[in-house]
């Protein structure tokens, strides 16, 4: 394959270092964008806070200036809060969409004149299981991820004339930080009805994640999307299991996908 110049973002750990590390490792010039400073020697890191739409611009034309185009923009920065949806603030909303969709939003409009006057290019959105269906205590999460399936089956219905390629990765249950880092509200926690369920159903969450995929294996995946000339728009990769899930949601009714979600998440 042609040594691709290529923007990954959320590239400091997970999904987004196991994947920049293989690309670079193949010979491309990765740029890994993260809100921490970041020091490798096949890595280009920048530092850049995917909600700061000002830093994009600037990081963005910085690597336009550096190598003059853009040939794939990986969307993988991401973060999770859990709780009851009633008991949501609106700083974890902000928060929880302006990461995971609007920093979407934001990366794709930045590249996009570029890639559009290129007339080529590639755009990899990171979706989620949980952006398929709606997790519990998970809420805002899947709502975050729900909005990337839609706008990037959109943006690929409206750029794929312009020699763009768009297609999203839907990871089910992986050992990453992600666990760790997820962020619980305190309010469900605290109360007398939601805190005892949340808490059972966190656990559950928990176990699945931390005994879950390798993010080698999800790398991988979104390689090969990267050399693929016409990827797939949407690819599931999970255990058997989950794949599984999303297939039976396809024929199930919405009350029947609900009581199944509530019966495995014991909620």
């Amino acid at each position: 394959m042609e040594q691709q110049v290529i923007i990954i973002t959320g590239a400091s750990s997970g999904f987004g270092k196991a994947t920049a590390e293989m690309l670079a490792a193949k010979g491309n010039t990765v740029y890994g964008l993260c809100r921490r400073e970041m020091q490798d020697t096949n890595i280009r890191y920048r530092q850049c806070d995917v909600r700061n739409r000002e830093q994009i611009a600037t990081v963005v034309a910085q690597i336009i200036a550096e190598q003059g185009r853009v040939d794939v923009l990986i969307n993988n920065a991401g973060m999770g809060i859990g709780g009851a949806l009633e008991l949501a603030t609106e700083e974890e909303i902000d928060m929880q969409m302006g990461t995971n969709f609007m920093g979407c939003v934001n990366m794709c409009q930045a590249v996009l004149p570029y890639m559009r006057k290129a007339r080529k290019g590639k755009i990899i959105n990171l979706s989620s299981i949980g952006g398929v269906m709606g997790l519990p205590y998970q809420g805002f999460y899947s709502a975050s991820k729900f909005a990337i399936e839609g706008f990037t089956e959109a943006l690929a219905a409206e750029v794929t004339g312009f020699g763009i390629r768009v297609c999203m990765v839907e990871p089910g249950d992986f050992a990453t930080g992600f666990t760790g880092s997820r962020k619980n509200s305190q309010a469900t926690m605290d109360d007398p009805d939601y805190g005892p369920i949340f808490k059972r159903s966190l656990a559950i969450i928990e176990k699945e994640e931390n005994g879950g995929l390798q993010p080698e294996v999800l790398a991988r995946r979104i390689v090969k999307l990267v050399e693929q000339k016409k990827p797939p728009l949407r690819n599931v990769v999970a255990n058997l299991e989950q794949w599984l899930s999303t297939v039976i949601k396809r024929v199930l009714t919405g009350n029947q996908m609900v009581g199944i979600l509530r019966d495995y998440y014991k909620s």
